[in-house]
């Protein structure tokens, strides 16, 4: 994360020192949920209480509570903020496009110690940090082509590559398989295939069977 955020700010500065190129050098778009970062990093700064109006996907309603904030991600064109709950007693991810109102309050809090942004998120790929799913190494078949992908950009900081072929290449890695890392493998199709755990390869075996059941009927 750090590495990308010097990258982003090194170009930025560039294309204002020269205007000319402003229009020839493109970011990914993050829709929503910027307009909070300067008050979050105000909070984080201070070690200071947010108030928040939060709309969560799984509620009819939205909900207006305090947090403390630990940290932000930015992951597929959306920023989240890693906060703890007071009211749960546990840290909680908030995604800020689900933000309705975002405001400092006077309260501060006492950042812990022990909290590391990277450690957090070290076993884990995306921004899901479940850390009652056990980390596992999980075993990947992948075709020669999308291999070449792979290994310039890893899936995680701990990808080997263990068998090369000229059609396939085998790689593994050791996280914790959470619903970001699941999307991750089906949104390359075919050209990957989980071998191991069993319990993942079955997992992601039966998405795709539905997903072909979807199809199947079409002349």
């Amino acid at each position: 994360m750090r590495s990308w955020l010097f990258n982003t700010l090194t170009v930025s500065n560039l294309m204002l020192d020269s205007v000319s190129i402003k229009d020839k050098v493109l970011f990914e778009e993050i829709p929503d949920g910027e307009q909070y970062l300067p008050v979050i990093l105000e909070a984080l700064k201070k070690n200071l209480v947010l108030g928040m109006t939060y709309q969560s996907y799984w509620r009819d309603e939205a909900n207006t509570f305090e947090v403390e904030p630990y940290c932000l991600k930015a992951f597929k064109q959306r920023w989240y903020m890693v906060a703890r709950s007071p009211y749960y007693d546990k840290v909680m991810i908030y995604a800020l496009d689900r933000v309705q109102w975002l405001g400092l309050t006077d309260k501060s809090f006492k950042y812990p110690k022990d909290f590391n942004a990277e450690d957090y998120f070290e076993d884990c790929f995306g921004i899901i940090a479940d850390h009652n799913i056990s980390i596992e190494t999980v075993k990947i078949k992948v075709s020669a082509g999308q291999a070449n992908y792979l290994r310039s950009l890893t899936l995680h900081q701990t990808q080997r590559e263990i068998e090369r072929t000229d059609e396939y290449s085998i790689f593994t890695v050791r996280l914790r398989p959470t619903f970001d890392f699941r999307q991750e493998i089906l949104s390359q199709g075919s050209d990957i295939e989980v071998l191991e755990p069993k319990w993942f390869r079955d997992e992601v075996a039966e998405i795709s069977k539905h997903m072909w059941n979807k199809y199947k009927d079409d002349k």
